[in-house]
């Protein structure tokens, strides 16, 4: 049995990776904090003064971090791509709301008393800005700035979707994974960066009013200088820009494996499967991790560089199902049977394509399959008991979902609800084994790498065999999580890296050898 690996050791290992994403995760934060500070405190000083603009500039202020911090990148990434741009403008957004709160509060709480002496020693609304007001509202200004600086070392982590770096990497790579020292090396290092900054900013907070002054000019220095610590990456420099997702990144059967066997050593970048086709489709990124059968490798019209080496095993899809489950309702697997040998590449293909390029609805792709092939039957009445279906965020995973909940209800006195969008391996892994649900569409590479974590000299000796890789992990399933594999469904949704069939054409690349060769000679 292999040693396991400690979280010491994993911060060791990942150490110059590390300094590199907390430096990036704190530049990410000041940069934009610095942009909120800039347009917040004057924003706050103006509705001081024109009092009927404070609540339509507090409520858009309001409504921007009501958004939920993945809907706003999400937003962004039309507007301004992938990268550190959507990231900064969207961490901007979210600080807004407490900085300009708190300089409306800040100086209208200054005592009128001391507003009124001033204006008797004759000093202008300018002098009487900076010289009392600002001054007098400071620890509630900085207050406001502590509290966007700490909102925005957490909402940083997700930046890692839209490959703007920063420790959400690890922690994105971790949950995929199953990897709970990966994911430990980004969390901590975050909750450790909003405790010191919020440290920090409450000792400036408490200073007394005399050097209030200095703080204000010495505030915004200290931002630039930590804002510095994100260097903007100099993306293509001439040299080719591979995209690959967290899991993908620490796989064996990934960016692991394309180092160690075929030695590519090739700029990456971190970045969400939802917007990485896309993304090699504008040339924003010059090679990508992909799914085989991903409708969106047909949308954009993407090439497959072969595995003349043979780093990625079979991915053959099949339900998995609690051993408890079955022997409560032995009615289920037949009725889930029905989908096997149905669907090839070709098919699954097609049917991603409309969901995930013609954004059809995965129920009635999931319909028309099942009613074409003679699958499909009318719901019962469910009277016997209900099914809980998950899957994970893809929309292979979605169509299957709505597929077996189907022949569920049509071949069975079963219901069925489905639990679909749960995210990567680990958490709708963890899901079945925690009985919050029955079954899910799996991979048997997925079972065989990331969830048995099979040893290599296992692995070497099954990976170019489907039916032995099946086999293996059928068997492991059912003595380490009392998990049965069914019957496969048809298709092979492997890992691939591919690229634009274009690049691939004019630079006659077919394979992944083909392809190192070319980035090493760069």
């Amino acid at each position: 049995m292999e040693p396991t690996e400690t979280f010491f050791d994993f911060i060791q290992q990942q150490s110059g990776k590390l300094l590199e994403q907390t430096l990036t995760h704190t530049g990410l934060t000041f940069i934009s904090v610095l942009l909120a500070v800039a347009i917040g405190v004057p924003a706050g000083i103006l509705i001081t003064r024109r009092k009927r603009l404070a609540a339509p500039v507090l409520g858009i202020a309001g409504v921007m971090q009501t958004i939920p911090s993945i809907a706003l990148l999400g937003f962004m990434i039309p507007l301004l791509g992938i990268g550190p741009k959507p990231a900064i403008v969207a961490l901007f957004l979210y600080a807004l709301l407490p900085i300009i709160r708190n300089t409306f509060t800040g100086i209208n709480g200054v005592d009128p008393n001391v507003t009124e002496a001033a204006t008797g020693m004759g000093m202008s609304r300018r002098q009487m800005l900076l010289k009392v007001q600002l001054p007098l509202a400071m620890p509630v200004i900085l207050a406001g700035i502590r509290t966007a600086t700490v909102i925005n070392v957490g909402v940083a982590t997700l930046a890692a979707y839209i490959a703007a770096g920063g420790l959400g990497e690890f922690i994105f790579g971790g949950i995929a994974l199953n990897n709970t020292n990966m994911m430990l090396a980004g969390a901590i290092p975050a909750a450790l960066l909003a405790l010191l900054f919020d440290w920090l900013l409450s000792l400036i907070q408490h200073i007394n009013i005399r050097k209030a002054r200095k703080t204000i000019v010495a505030l915004p220095v200290i931002f630039l200088v930590l804002s510095s610590f994100y260097l903007l990456p100099d993306t293509y420099n001439g040299k080719m820009l591979a995209g690959f997702t967290p899991e993908f990144m620490g796989r064996k059967d990934g960016n692991l494996g394309l180092k160690s066997v075929y030695g590519l050593n090739i700029r990456t970048l971190v970045i969400s499967d939802m917007i990485m086709y896309k993304a090699a489709y504008e040339k924003k990124l010059d090679v990508i991790s992909g799914s085989s059968t991903d409708g969106r490798v047909k949308a954009f019209d993407l090439v497959v560089l072969e595995d003349d080496k043979h780093i990625f095993p079979p991915y053959y899809a099949a339900p998995i199902v609690r051993d408890e489950t079955l022997k409560k309702y032995p009615e289920l697997e037949p009725a889930l049977n029905l989908l096997s040998g149905t669907i090839n590449d070709s098919i699954m293909t097609d049917l991603n394509y409309r969901v995930d390029y013609l954004k059809q609805n995965p129920e009635k792709v999931a319909k028309d399959f099942l009613v074409a092939h003679q699958l499909f039957k009318p719901a019962g009445n469910g009277s016997k008991g209900s099914i809980r279906i998950g899957s994970k965020i893809f929309g292979d995973g979605y169509i299957l979902a709505a597929m077996y909940k189907m022949l569920i209800e049509g071949h069975t006195d079963l219901a069925a609800v489905t639990k679909t969008g749960l995210g990567g391996t680990k958490i709708v892994f963890d899901a079945l084994v925690n009985n919050q649900i029955d079954l899910y569409p799996e991979y048997t590479g997925t079972g065989l790498l990331v969830i048995l974590q099979t040893p290599q000299h296992i692995t070497d000796s099954i990976i170019s065999d489907s039916r032995k890789v099946y086999d293996y992990v059928n068997s492991e399933f059912e003595k380490q999580y009392h998990i049965k594999w069914l019957k496969p469904i048809g298709f092979n949704n492997t890992y691939a890296l591919m690229m634009r069939r274009t690049a691939a054409t004019q630079l006659h690349i077919n394979s992944i050898s083909g392809f190192t060769k070319y980035v090493n000679q760069q």
